[in-house]
């Protein structure tokens, strides 16, 4: 039988919570570019860092 409770809305999403997101690579982040990004700008800092050394000394 049909429990009229269970086609209620209310009752299977009492805190009105929004639907998940399907799993999948759709719009997940990239992870190997944001790394290699994240690199990159160590690596800038690092030689901002040294080439400011050597022109200050």
């Amino acid at each position: 039988m049909n429990d009229p409770l269970e086609q209620r809305p209310d009752v299977q999403n009492p805190m009105n919570h929004p639907e998940e997101q399907p799993s999948g690579s759709e719009g997940s982040p990239k992870f190997g570019r944001l790394l290699i990004v994240l690199v990159l700008a160590v690596i800038l800092i690092g030689f901002i860092t040294f080439a400011s050394e050597w022109f200050y000394s």
